[in-house]
C-alpha cells in the first residue's frame, strides 16, 4: 500500500490513475490477506514523493502438502512435484519484477498526467491571459473613450478660455485707451487749473494793490475831512465872535443894526461857500461833437480826454476817450483796462452796448465800433503795459468789425508792426464770444476761460 497517499489533482485523466492505483491496491490486499502477525517481512519502494510498502508472505505456509497433490486417478501424471526450495526467492523476484513494471507504468502515467496537466495549465494560463488581455483591452477602450471625451471637453473649455481671454484683452485694451484719454484730459485740466491759479494769483495781487491804493485814498480823504472839520470849526468860532460883536453893536444905533444885517448876510454867504467848497467847478463850455478821435485832433484838440462822438448816419452820440499823444495822436480808445475795477466778464448785450466809464476802464461797444469802422479806413493799435512799465504793442494798418449778424468778426489782414512780443489778437474772422454766447470753434470755451469777451 502506498504511504502516505499521493494526491494528484487533474481532470478526467486523473480518474483513470486513481482507478488503476485502487485496483493495484486491491490486488496487493488479496495477495496478502492470508498473512497474520506483525512480524511479516516487508518491502518498501520509494518513488518521488510517494513511498510504497509491501507485506511479503511467510515461507512456511505457502506450499501445499503432499497429500493435497495426491489424486485418486492413477492416470494423472501431471501432478506437481514436491516443493521447490527456491520458490520464495523466485516468487519474490517475480513480485519485484511486477512491482518494477507497475512502477514504470505508474511513472509513464505520471509523466503523461504531468504533461496533460502542463497543457491544461498552459491552456488555463492562456485563457486567463486572454481574459486578462480582453479585460485590459476593454478597460483601455473605456479609458480611450473617456480620454477622448475629456479631450473634447478640455478643447471646449480651452476654446471658452481663449474666447474669454480675447474678450478680456479687448476690454483691457479699451480700458487702456480710455485711461490714456482720461490721463490726457486730466493733464489738460491740470494745465488749465495751473493757468487759472496763476491768473487768480495775478488778480489777487492786483486786488491787493487796488485795496492798498483805495486805503491810501481813504486815508487822504479822512485827512481832508479832518482839515475841513477844523476849518469849519474855526469859521463857526469866527461867526460866533462876529455875532457877539454884532450883538454889542446893535445896541448902539440903527446903523449898527444895518451893519449887523449885512454881516449876517455875509456869514450866510460864507456858510454856503463852505458847504459848496468841494463842488466848485468852472462854468461849462459848449461841448463839441466829433466823428472820431482823428476828427477831434484835426479840429485842433491836442489834449487827451473824454469827448462826445456821433454815431455814423445817426443823431445818437457816445462818450469816448481820445488819445492825442500816442503815435501822433487822433486815436479813439475802444477798450481801456488798468486796475481791474470793472468786470469784463459780461453778456452779449453788454458788449454790444458798451460798459464802464470812458475816463477809466471801459468797453466802447461792438455796435458803435462796427458803425465807426464802416464809415472809413481805420488802423488798430493794441498797446500793453505791465506793472513794471514795460510796454509792447501791435499795429494793424487796416481794421474793420463785422455786424451783429456776422457775430462781430474782425478783419485785420495782417500785423504791419510789432514791438515787445507776439500778437495776442484772435485770428482774422474769429467770431466774437461772451459767457452767454459761445461762438468760437474751440471745445475749451475761450470766453469762460479768459473771463471776458
Amino acid at each position: 500500500l502506498p504511504s502516505p497517499p499521493c494526491k494528484v489533482r487533474m481532470g478526467t485523466r486523473g480518474a483513470l490513475l486513481w482507478f488503476v492505483v485502487a485496483a493495484w491496491a486491491v490486488t496487493a490486499l488479496g495477495l496478502g490477506s492470508h498473512l497474520k502477525g506483525k512480524d511479516r517481512p516487508q518491502h518498501q519502494v520509494q518513488h518521488g514523493p510517494c513511498s510504497y510498502t509491501f507485506l511479503l508472505p511467510e515461507l512456511g505456509g505457502c506450499y501445499p502438502s503432499a497429500a493435497e497433490y495426491q489424486v485418486s486417478n492413477s492416470l494423472q501424471r501431471d501432478a506437481p512435484s514436491g516443493p521447490d526450495p527456491k520458490w520464495p526467492a523466485k516468487r519474490l523476484q517475480q513480485l519485484e519484477t511486477t512491482m518494477e513494471n507497475n512502477t514504470q507504468w505508474l511513472q509513464k502515467l505520471e509523466s503523461y498526467i504531468q504533461e496533460n496537466v502542463r497543457l491544461e495549465l498552459a491552456e488555463i494560463q492562456l485563457h486567463a491571459v486572454q481574459n486578462h488581455t480582453a479585460a485590459i483591452l476593454e478597460m483601455g477602450s473605456s479609458l480611450l473613450s473617456q480620454t477622448a471625451e475629456q479631450t473634447r471637453q478640455l478643447t471646449k473649455v480651452e476654446t471658452q478660455v481663449l474666447n474669454q481671454t480675447s474678450r478680456l484683452e479687448i476690454q483691457m485694451l479699451e480700458n487702456s485707451l480710455s485711461t490714456n484719454k482720461l490721463e490726457k484730459e486730466l493733464l489738460l485740466q491740470t494745465q488749465e487749473i495751473h493757468k487759472l491759479q496763476e491768473k487768480n494769483s495775478f488778480l489777487e495781487k492786483k486786488v491787493l494793490d487796488v485795496e492798498g491804493k483805495h486805503e491810501e485814498e481813504l486815508q487822504g480823504i479822512k485827512a481832508e475831512k479832518l482839515e475841513m472839520q477844523g476849518l469849519l470849526s474855526k469859521q463857526t468860532q469866527l461867526i460866533r465872535e462876529l455875532e457877539q460883536h454884532l450883538a454889542t453893536a446893535s445896541a448902539n444905533n440903527t446903523a449898527l443894526q444895518r451893519q449887523q444885517a449885512s454881516l449876517l448876510d455875509t456869514v450866510t454867504q460864507l456858510l454856503s461857500l463852505v458847504s459848496q467848497c468841494n463842488q466848485i467847478s468852472p462854468a461849462p463850455k459848449e461841448e463839441q461833437v466829433f466823428q472820431d478821435g482823428g476828427a477831434a485832433y484835426k479840429s485842433g484838440v491836442t489834449a487827451s480826454g473824454v469827448y462826445t462822438l456821433r454815431f455814423p448816419n445817426s443823431t445818437a452820440t457816445a462818450r469816448a476817450f481820445c488819445d492825442m499823444e500816442t503815435s501822433g495822436g487822433g486815436w479813439t480808445v475802444l477798450q481801456h483796462r488798468k486796475d481791474g475795477s470793472v468786470d469784463f466778464h459780461r453778456t452779449w448785450k453788454e458788449y454790444k452796448d458798451g460798459f464802464g466809464s470812458p475816463s477809466g476802464e471801459h468797453w466802447l461797444g461792438n455796435d458803435f465800433i462796427h458803425r465807426l469802422s464802416t464809415q472809413g479806413s481805420y488802423s488798430l493799435r493794441v498797446q500793453l503795459r505791465d506793472w513794471d512799465s514795460n510796454e509792447a504793442y501791435s499795429l494793424y494798418e487796416h481794421f474793420h468789425l463785422g455786424s451783429e449778424e456776422q457775430l462781430y468778426r474782425p478783419k485785420t489782414p495782417g500785423c504791419s508792426e510789432l514791438a515787445g512780443g507776439t500778437s495776442s489778437l484772435s485770428p482774422p474772422g474769429t467770431a466774437f464770444s461772451t459767457k452767454d454766447a459761445d461762438n468760437d470753434r474751440c471745445g475749451c470755451k475761450c470766453a469762460q476761460m479768459a473771463t471776458g469777451g
